[in-house]
């Protein structure tokens, strides 16, 4: 055998396990979204506020008052500033974690019948900065 084909031998080594790596962590990455998209986002973390219920990824989820028992009144301009926690298809509902129908059709997060949002001027995972928020907005605790 040549020492060039021998010199290839370790590259070829190398390259095989990076693209196996790769694609394990692609099945991993798929299976844990799939597994997390079925299960309620109910998390909770300690911040500034207290122990407050959060997204998978730690964003803190408020409740507004003028919603109604299982329908959300933050549509349009408010649900830019508010984005309403959105169910993924095949989410089931558990406990007192359930769904709520937008009016735009899309199934939202509830927590005992009160939609669930986050806020956008929350950066970081524990951030709370829309807790009282003109009164009408707090954490779910």
């Amino acid at each position: 055998m040549s020492p060039l084909s021998l010199a290839w031998r370790p590259l070829f080594a190398v390259t095989s396990f990076a693209l196996l790596a790769a694609c394990a962590s692609q099945h991993m990455q798929q299976s844990q979204t799939n597994d997390t998209a079925s299960h309620p986002p109910a998390m909770m973390l300690n911040t500034t506020a207290g122990n407050v219920m959060t997204t998978p990824t730690g964003m803190t989820l408020y409740t507004f008052d003028k919603d109604a028992a299982g329908k959300s009144n933050c549509n349009g301009e408010c649900a830019q500033y508010w984005p309403p926690l959105i169910a993924n298809p095949g989410s089931i509902p558990a406990g007192y974690m359930t769904m709520i129908t937008r009016s735009d059709g899309q199934m939202q997060w509830a927590a005992h019948g009160s939609p669930l949002y986050t806020y956008i001027d929350d950066k970081k995972p524990g951030d709370v900065k829309g807790n009282n928020f003109h009164n009408n907005w707090h954490v779910v605790m």
